[in-house]
């Protein structure tokens, strides 16, 4: 690579968002959109690298534009693609209104124990949350964080979950 490409790149390291905004501006010759860093840094370098080393060839050119341009580009499946596909409630379609129960959890009615210190600690799995010592609590961190006074992640806690680095 060239060494005034180098420099120029070395030179961007230690600039700014404001200022890379600014070389954006000078190399491309419109504000960019996004502020951020790594991106307006690759995107300069990137234009600083082709304008030394040559662009696109003309061919490459071409079959992006063709491939741009392309008209029977579809972004939905049409009508009646799929089978049982109606327009208001697609199969595949997950319904995000209800929180997803995690699968790392046992079925609702069971019973979680835990030995810790000195005391037996006991937690009912409900259809929306827990149940432990005659309250109702929406997860199982907040179970660990009240017995033991330090954040937890619940299913760590409970042996539900392996830590990832074990």
């Amino acid at each position: 690579m060239e060494p005034t490409v180098v420099r120029a790149i070395e030179e961007l390291r230690d600039l700014n968002v404001a200022a890379l905004k600014a070389r954006y501006l000078a190399v491309f010759g419109e504000e960019s959109k996004s502020s951020n860093k790594q991106f307006l840094f690759r995107r300069i370098v990137w234009r600083l690298q082709a304008q030394v080393e040559g662009d696109l060839s003309e061919r490459a050119r071409r079959r992006a534009a063709e491939i741009a341009s392309d008209a029977d580009l579809r972004t939905r499946a049409p009508k009646g693609f799929l089978p049982g596909n109606t327009p208001s409630r697609a199969p595949w379609v997950t319904d995000r209104s209800q929180p997803q129960r995690d699968w790392r959890l046992p079925a609702p009615g069971s019973l979680l124990t835990r030995r810790l210190d000195d005391r037996q600690i006991l937690v009912k799995v409900l259809e929306e949350g827990f149940e432990y010592e005659s309250r109702h609590y929406r997860s199982l961190s907040a179970i660990a964080r009240e017995v033991t006074g330090t954040r937890w992640n619940g299913l760590l806690f409970f042996g539900l979950a392996e830590r990832p680095d074990a």
